[in-house]
């Protein structure tokens, strides 16, 4: 299906892709920690029906470098643009630290009615680099709403301290040192999924070298379905942080960090997860 792409500046920076025919719904794309605008995946979601509009959360003028109190209100304002765009359902779909904003978004907003996270974390976290005043440390919240921080988990920087060889780092085991070092703060900073009214597709590979997503979906699904709130989780053991969809190509390697998986094993996670996916977001 061919789509048209429309760059946005205002109150961020973004591209809206619209596809020839419309389903009706809409989607807010969260990257990562890469603060990207993702084209490629907004391009492929919007090839089946949808009205995407992929958005650059921090790093652009007016935000903070970092993912250091981030408003909420901003994805919400995104969610506004796709209902006067007429959308009529919306979905957001993030990944890593965007799926931790999808979700953060999802449980204060009941307008958001799917939410997509993809290689998610549980928690809400502390800040990756510096806020709007320049300064990294101290640790203050990933994320804020209506003005105040929300509850984090502070990082053990001991664990990124430690002498290793050279070449791409496998992180996971300084977010697993955290949660052990800052057990205490665990349960206030734990993302309430339970609470949203969205419906919930959560995918996760077991070989994720990032954080332990997997882990961290299974207590979200967990928390859902005692609350008896509708959720689907898709993993597989082999596949990483990295989730490659249908008809996209896997990401170079990184020279810095190490994500798990495989070329082949996230493609096939992406096949598995790309029918529910595309049920949950309304996609036509």
């Amino acid at each position: 299906m061919q789509v048209v792409e429309h760059e946005l500046t205002v109150p961020w920076e973004a591209v809206l892709v619209e596809p020839a025919r419309r389903s009706g719904a809409g989607v807010v794309l969260l990257t990562g920690s890469s603060g990207r605008v993702d084209r490629r995946r907004a391009r492929v979601l919007a090839e089946q029906g949808l009205l995407v509009l992929a958005v650059r959360y921090f790093g652009g003028p007016g935000q903070p470098a970092g993912i250091c109190e981030v408003p909420l209100e901003g994805f919400v304002a995104a969610v506004d643009l796709l209902r006067e765009r007429g959308a009529r359902r919306i979905g957001l779909v993030g990944n890593s630290k965007g799926a931790e904003a999808a979700l953060l978004t999802a449980v204060h907003e009941p307008r958001v009615d799917a939410v997509v996270a993809i290689s998610p974390s549980a928690l809400a976290w502390a800040n990756l680099g510096p806020g709007l005043d320049g300064q990294d440390r101290p640790y203050r919240s990933g994320w804020t709403w209506q003005g105040k921080p929300l509850p984090f988990v502070p990082i053990d920087d001991s664990w990124f301290a430690e002498e290793r060889e050279p070449g791409p780092v496998a992180v996971r085991g300084g977010y697993e040192l955290s949660e052990r070092t800052f057990a205490d703060r665990l349960a206030a900073a734990a993302i309430p999924a339970e609470r949203a009214a969205a419906d919930l597709l959560l995918i996760a590979g077991g070989d994720d070298e990032m954080w332990p997503s997997l882990r961290y979906a299974e207590q979200l699904a967990a928390r859902r379905r005692e609350a008896g709130r509708p959720v689907r989780l898709v993993t597989r053991a082999d596949a990483g942080h990295q989730l490659v969809l249908p008809g996209e190509e896997p990401r170079p390697a990184s020279p810095v960090f190490r994500y798990g998986g495989s070329d082949r094993a996230d493609a096939l996670l992406g096949e598995a997860a790309w029918e529910p996916l595309l049920a949950l977001l309304g996609a036509g």
